[in-house]
């Protein structure tokens, strides 16, 4: 079975429970932090209610209160955040990203957020997955850009945006990158290069001038925000509209497939 068909009902989970398949740092690092925090915070009291004489025992405590201890909660506490900002949860908290969530867990949909989603692989971090860089500072790259997005939304007016206002004015800043796509969907496997369109369009894929989650490949990632209007009318009438307008005329023989749309959409 390949990736592109594999299911939950397969893999006998359901979306509620996919976290369980994908690794993350858990609830652990928040009580070790706390706990920290607080061996720290009862050190310094002790010091500072029993006033002991600064032997060798007292100095090595109070390094340990004063040093080791909130170390470890600064670290751990900032782990468990980190981890936190990776979830599906934490990205559809903000109201601009209603439609995208609401999409994306919709058991219904079809769209590529949707059915990523549903992949039990992805757990509730679908939107990182999928959103993050990859190459060797990547994660402190997707944390940076995260950073912006906080600072769009209390302070470059999102915070204030209607949905019907999101939908138009919020995209993502580049084209969405294929390497995302091929961190999971390999292109050096059988069943990629057995279709066709595939082999054609390689030179184009990797180079980013034709887009795996465009219209004319495997279709966007939130169909809902495409178009003008925001709501996917104008991109995906005027694509159905040319379809019936100019059929695609029959390959000959010999030929190679028809080429997918070059235009690169963002999901």
């Amino acid at each position: 079975m390949s990736d592109s068909t594999f299911s939950l009902a397969s893999a006998g989970t359901s979306l509620e429970d996919t976290s369980r398949l994908v690794p993350h740092a858990g609830p652990w690092l928040g009580y070790l932090a706390l706990g920290s925090a607080a061996i720290a915070a009862a050190i310094i009291l002790y010091y500072l209610v029993k006033k002991p004489a600064l032997d060798l025992r007292i100095k090595l405590l109070l390094f340990a209160g004063l040093g080791i201890f909130p170390a470890i909660s600064a670290g751990s506490s900032t782990a468990a955040g980190m981890d936190r900002t990776t979830s599906r949860e934490f990205c559809g908290s903000c109201h601009v990203m209603d439609d995208h969530f609401n999409n994306a867990t919709d058991p219904g949909a079809q769209s590529l957020a949707a059915r990523h989603t549903r992949n039990p692989f992805f757990g509730e971090q679908s939107c990182y997955v999928c959103h993050a860089d990859y190459d060797m500072f990547g994660y402190a790259l997707t944390k940076l850009g995260g950073m912006r997005h906080v600072y769009l939304y209390y302070l470059g007016g999102y915070r204030e945006m209607s949905h019907e206002e999101a939908r138009r004015e919020i995209h993502l800043m580049k084209p969405y990158d294929n390497l995302n796509c091929r961190q999971c969907h390999t292109t050096t496997a059988r069943v990629w290069s057995q279709v066709p369109d595939h082999v054609a369009l390689k030179d184009e894929l990797f180079s980013n001038k034709v887009s795996c989650a465009s219209g004319g490949c495997h279709g966007f990632a939130h169909p809902f925000s495409k178009g003008a209007d925001g709501v996917g009318a104008a991109v995906l009438g005027a694509s159905s509209a040319a379809a019936s307008a100019n059929p695609a005329p029959a390959a000959s023989a010999g030929a190679p497939a028809s080429a997918p749309s070059a235009s690169v959409k963002s999901p």
